[in-house]
């Protein structure tokens, strides 16, 4: 009985001690907008719309724990659906100073989605260690997600797609 005791207190500490563990890793997943409008300050198209409903589809069972997103139209109404699906409040950061974003990014836990643009978008996964990424078609592309995960020094990258 005391010995089964014991290893229940072990198992028990060490199962802690791993989820404690887990806790320190973040993982970032960033998009590009979906499909805009054109104009100065556009709006998602239906195709957008549509897109943005995939994106919360995606990641409505990842866990985010926080959402970023520059201030324009078009990266707020794509992060709107999953945060409302999720009651997260959309954060704004300034696309000008990815550098510093960056730099925020990694001192946080837990995960987190970043909506940003065809430019600001493989920048910012290259300042997160990510790897350098191959330019987004301004045109065409609105279907990347990167997901990166940091723990500790370790830094993993993938890339997948969603939507239709």
């Amino acid at each position: 009985m005391m010995r089964r005791r014991r290893f229940l207190i072990g198992a028990s500490a060490a199962l802690l001690a791993a989820c404690a563990h887990g806790s320190d890793s973040t993982t970032i997943y960033l998009v590009r907008h979906a499909e805009k409008q054109t104009g100065d300050d556009p709006a998602l198209t239906p195709a957008g719309e549509a897109r943005a409903l995939a994106l919360r589809e995606e990641l409505r069972r990842a866990g985010l724990t926080r959402i970023f997103s520059t201030d324009t139209k078009r990266t707020r109404a794509t992060a709107a659906p999953i945060a409302a699906a999720l009651g997260l409040e959309i954060e704004i950061y300034d696309g000008r100073k990815l550098t510093e974003f960056a730099a925020k990014l990694k001192t946080q836990t837990g995960k987190i989605l970043v909506v940003g643009h065809s430019n600001t978008t493989p920048e910012l996964v290259a300042l997160l260690g990510g790897g350098a990424s191959e330019p987004i078609n301004e045109a065409s592309e609105f279907d990347r997600l990167y997901a990166i995960k940091i723990s500790g020094k370790t830094i993993e990258t993938k890339l997948s797609r969603y939507g239709p």
